[in-house]
């Protein structure tokens, strides 16, 4: 098997410039991950994260992150206090949030969600 057939999609990397075009009109399910580098928490989400948007169940999800600290501007406008905090748009609206380190079952039964 080439090293391109085992790789579906991984996170984007979106700012504030980007999020419009990549999260708001993207016509199917986008997870995002609002997250800063510093944040224990969310080192420890991140491998999950990238793990779940190669996993052939989720091909349909658009998986990207926003890194708080260099998009305070998006932050704001979700009114995004806590990190790492989760959201899923569907057609450009927020369909779930949730903040917080969570366990592989939580994000699979959200992304579920998010797809139906």
């Amino acid at each position: 098997m080439t090293q391109q057939s085992q790789i579906t999609h991984t996170v984007l990397p979106v700012t504030t410039e980007t999020f419009d075009e990549e999260v708001l009109r993207h016509d199917g399910a986008v997870f995002v991950d609002f997250y800063a580098d510093w944040c224990g928490p969310c080192k420890m989400t991140s491998p999950l994260i990238e793990d779940l948007a190669q996993d052939p169940k989720y091909k349909s999800v658009k998986f990207v992150q926003v890194d708080v600290d260099s998009s305070q501007e998006l932050a704001l406008r979700y009114s995004i206090f806590s990190i790492p905090t989760f959201m899923g748009f569907r057609k450009g609206d927020v369909v779930m949030q949730f903040a917080g380190a969570r366990d592989r079952m939580w994000f699979e039964s959200e992304l579920q969600r998010l797809m139906a």
